[in-house]
C-alpha cells in the first residue's frame, strides 16, 4: 500500500465528512514531515507511517471532544436494522460500518489495521501495545461488534 493510500484510510476511519477527511490528511502529511528526522528505520517504512496517523489522528479527535455519543447512526439505520433478503450482504456491511464507528479509537485503530491484514506483531508495534494485548483486544472487539450487530 502506497503512502497517500495509508494517510486516505486512516483519514476515512476517523472522519465522518470530506471537509474534515482533507483537513485531517493535511494535518498528517505536516506531521509526517516534522517526524520524518526521528524516523529511525527500526520498523518499516509503512508502520511508521501508519503510527504517526494515527497518532495524528487520535489527537485530533481528543482536541475536537468528539464523544460516542455524538456518533450519527446512519439515516437508513432502520432499514439496516430490518433488512431485505435481496440486500442483506451489503446492509450487513453498513450495519458493521455504524458498530465501528462507535468503538473507541484505539479499537477502531486496530480493526483498521487488522482488516489491513497486519500482523499482531505489526498491529502492536503501531498502535503501541504489546502482541498478547493485541490478540486480547481482538478478542473483545469481535465480541463487541457481534454484540451490536445483533442488538
Amino acid at each position: 500500500m502506497d503512502a497517500q493510500a495509508i494517510i486516505h484510510k486512516v483519514c476515512s476511519m476517523y472522519c465522518d465528512n470530506e471537509d474534515d477527511r482533507k483537513d485531517l490528511f493535511q494535518e498528517i502529511l505536516i506531521n509526517l514531515w516534522k517526524s520524518f528526522p526521528s524516523f529511525r528505520g527500526n520498523s518499516k517504512f509503512s508502520t511508521w507511517m501508519y503510527r504517526v496517523s494515527l497518532n495524528v489522528a487520535i489527537q485530533r479527535l481528543r482536541k475536537t471532544n468528539k464523544k460516542k455519543e455524538d456518533v450519527t447512526l446512519p439515516a437508513d439505520f432502520d432499514e439496516i436494522a430490518h433488512p431485505q433478503k435481496e440486500d442483506l450482504p451489503e446492509k450487513k456491511l453498513k450495519m458493521m460500518y455504524a458498530a465501528i464507528n462507535q468503538l473507541s479509537d484505539i479499537e477502531k485503530a486496530i480493526v483498521m489495521l487488522y482488516l489491513e491484514e497486519k500482523g499482531n506483531e505489526e498491529i502492536a508495534e503501531i498502535v503501541g501495545i504489546s502482541q498478547n494485548y493485541v490478540r486480547v483486544k481482538m478478542t473483545r472487539i469481535r465480541k463487541k461488534l457481534k454484540k451490536m450487530v445483533e442488538a
